[in-house]
């Protein structure tokens, strides 16, 4: 009786395993209501477009000319090691999860420090690998989240944050990673916004900044011994932010980027005795976002961001005049880099024909390299549609913009559209390579749409401020008036849209969902808020009051009362139209339950509800063998009820 049980058992197995050879069957990190069976085919025509890669510089060899970049092999980036432009990525760590920031210390190539988290919770630790023995040294607590680390320029030490005090104040440490014994806590502060941004060249003094929004920050001198602190910028200013930070190399002045008399990030030098400041991009009107100064202070490196595309330019900093540069291809340069000899100028640059690359820039013959070619799936990606940057006008009169990806050629007709909105929500789509969504594009024949809605950054500080608190549903307004702007273009189907988005891209899907439910066919929300009193109430404690001065305050009465209004959750009887809504077990940003409770009433309504939850996941899924489920997912809720 025994082995006829055991030989029906074997049967059994057997015949569900076959069953399943046609389908694609989750992995055990994933929990999946509500999705239907995926049929295997669908892999062999996606595959293509979910096995590209992507590298972006970590750091360069202080002694050589060589560098650290990260790129994925397997599941997840890792640093990998290049020797020359072109030459073999030879991989150095190995985990689970990501790891894509290194640094090696200035003074010698032969260690370097990278930071690593565990499950996408982001409580990151500082680890030191030795080039020679490749031995890998934890220099934290393994518990806090540690952050913004910065080398001393004589590679002595390192200062960094940490929450490691009471898990939400951000404390400066510093260390010498030879030696983890020297970690100490190099001043107790409060708030969650405070970073290290330099070492004085003499190691004497920290550049601090205290971020308490996208709209207002602080500078700050720390004495680099004591840990007392010096306000550099003047509080009372609550409509200027600075970022970045870089000492001058006589130690008189810093150059930072800064909106403050102006509605753009300029490049700037102040002067640390007068404390004025000098302006140092001109009249470019677009925001500086990433700089870099060489090890010899004498020129900068930086790149602006005009209407989405990266722009890199040089200035001697002797004469404060620009220096050519070379035509480069359009698309978002980023990771200006320099190398210790003063003439190698590393940076990432990806297009909607590449996918992210290092490149690097002789400044004194002109001459670029590119150090890594990555794979794009065999994909011919010179067939891929570049954006169309096109505006519309909003309820307001205010002209909004965004980019339009038109399918293929060979789809004839209105096509449907894909309205996929960025998170932040202080962010901005810009154009740079779709990966995955070139699926739609080119196999589907959908049209997608990534809009810039008030609030996004690019455009000035007073269009940033467009959707602060009680000012939030305008930016929901922007996208009705984009769905007005599709019924108008012949070559756009109005009655065939759906909505997604990202973080605050799901909170803005969930909100579109309810406020404009007629408008669509479906809507795919990933890691979204769907009530911003539930979620300020249990993201993490160090995220707290730099959310509240953007969404507002929960804790006052009236703010209250408005963000349960507007809540998606408290409107989710308007739904009527499908649903598909992803969630990270461990984010710590939006937490899980913010998804789960809106999955729950939702299902109220009778309408289907996919619902997919990552378990070794945090804010957005990061391993492949997740992406790839999550995008299968995705193509078979889009084939069901945005196609038929």
């Amino acid at each position: 009786m025994k082995s006829l049980l055991r030989w029906l058992s074997v049967v059994l197995l057997a015949a569900a395993a076959f069953a399943q050879s046609d389908q694609i069957v989750p992995n055990e990190n994933l929990a999946v209501e509500g999705v239907p069976a995926i049929p295997a085919s669908m892999a062999a025509s996606v595959e293509r477009y979910s096995n590209y890669r992507g590298a972006s510089i970590a750091s360069w060899h202080p002694e050589r000319r060589e560098m650290l970049i990260s790129t994925r092999f397997a599941d997840v980036p890792e640093i990998h090691l290049v020797k020359m432009p072109g030459g073999d990525r030879s991989q150095l760590t190995f985990y689970p999860d990501p790891v894509s920031t290194a640094q090696y210390s200035p003074a010698k190539g032969n260690s370097f420090v990278f930071t690593k988290d565990v499950g996408g919770g982001e409580f990151y630790q500082l680890y030191r690998y030795d080039s020679g023995s490749g031995d890998v040294t934890l220099l934290t607590d393994g518990k806090s989240r540690n952050l913004a680390m910065v080398w001393a320029h004589n590679g002595d030490k390192i200062a960094y944050g940490s929450t490691r005090r009471d898990g939400n104040d951000v404390d400066i440490w510093t260390m010498d990673p030879a030696d983890p014994k020297t970690d100490h806590m190099l001043a107790k502060l409060e708030g969650g916004g405070w970073a290290p941004l330099d070492w004085s060249r003499d190691g004497q003094t920290l550049l601090v900044v205290n971020e308490i929004s996208a709209e207002e920050s602080y500078l700050w001198l720390m004495d680099g011994k004591s840990g007392d602190k010096t306000l550099l910028t003047p509080k009372g200013s609550a409509n200027v932010h600075y970022a970045g930070g870089q000492f001058s190399n006589d130690g008189k002045g810093i150059y930072v980027t800064t909106d403050k008399d102006s509605e753009f990030h300029r490049l700037a030098y102040i002067d640390l005795a007068s404390k004025q400041h000098t302006y140092l991009s001109g009249s470019i009107p677009w925001d500086v976002d990433d700089f870099d100064l060489s090890d010899n202070g004498k020129m900068i490196a930086f790149v602006t961001n005009e209407d989405g595309f990266g722009v890199l330019h040089l200035l001697d900093t002797a004469t404060r005049k620009a220096k050519p540069v070379p035509d480069l291809p359009k698309g978002i340069v980023s990771g200006v880099t320099w190398h210790k000899n003063n003439r190698d100028l590393a940076f990432n640059l990806s297009s909607a024909r590449s996918s992210s690359d290092v490149y690097s820039l002789d400044v004194q013959t002109g001459k670029v390299e590119r150090w890594t070619v990555s794979e794009t799936g065999g994909l011919n990606t010179a067939n891929l549609p570049e954006p169309e940057l096109v505006h519309w006008k909003s309820w307001d009169g205010r002209m909004i913009s965004g980019f339009l990806y038109r399918p293929a050629a060979k789809f004839a007709g209105k096509r449907p559209v894909i309205v996929n909105i960025h998170g932040g929500p202080e962010g901005q789509f810009r154009p740079g390579f779709l990966g995955r969504t070139n699926y739609w594009l080119n196999e589907l024949g959908i049209a997608v749409i990534f809009p810039n809605v008030r609030g996004s950054t690019g455009y000035g500080k007073t269009f940033l401020s467009l959707d602060n608190g009680f000012l939030r549903e305008g930016s929901y307004k922007d996208i009705n008036a984009l769905f007005d702007w599709i019924r108008q273009r012949p070559d756009l189907d109005s009655g065939r849209v759906m909505v997604t988005g990202g973080s605050y891209g799901g909170f803005m899907t969930l909100a579109v969902a309810t406020n404009y439910n007629d408008r669509i066919c479906c809507s795919v929300d990933i890691v979204g808020p769907s009530n911003l009193v539930t979620f300020l109430e249990h993201t993490s404690g160090y995220r707290q009051d730099l959310r509240r001065v953007e969404y507002g305050d929960e804790r006052d009465p009236k703010m209250r009362e408005f963000l349960e209004q507007i809540a998606p959750y408290n409107k989710a009887k308007n739904i009527t139209k499908p649903l598909f809504v992803i969630a990270g077990k461990n984010d710590p940003r939006v937490p899980a339950s913010e998804s789960q409770q809106m999955v729950s009433i939702v299902r109220q309504n009778g309408i289907p509800v996919w619902w997919l939850l990552g378990k070794d996941e945090g804010h957005g899924f990061h391993k492949k063998k997740n992406v790839d489920y999550q995008f299968y997912a995705t193509v078979e809720f889009v084939q069901q009820y945005l196609l038929k």
